[in-house]
């Protein structure tokens, strides 16, 4: 059982898997994450973005509009 806090708990996710759940084109989640708007993690030449990340980035955009 993996301790809080090691990576083993963390889930990752390509690009374009989260371009697909933000309804965006993947050149958007690669501005965001170029902008440091949207944490992710370089694997070879590819990002790989935490699934906490896009959870968290999209309640905070949904609460900034309310």
């Amino acid at each position: 059982m993996p301790k809080e806090g090691q990576p083993g708990d963390v889930n990752f996710m390509t690009v374009a898997e989260v371009a697909a759940i933000m309804r965006v084109s993947k050149m958007t989640v690669y501005r965001l994450v170029h902008s440091g708007e949207l944490p992710a993690v370089r694997v070879g030449r590819s990002f790989r973005v935490p699934e906490d990340a896009v959870s968290d980035y999209l309640k905070q955009s949904y609460m900034g509009t309310a």
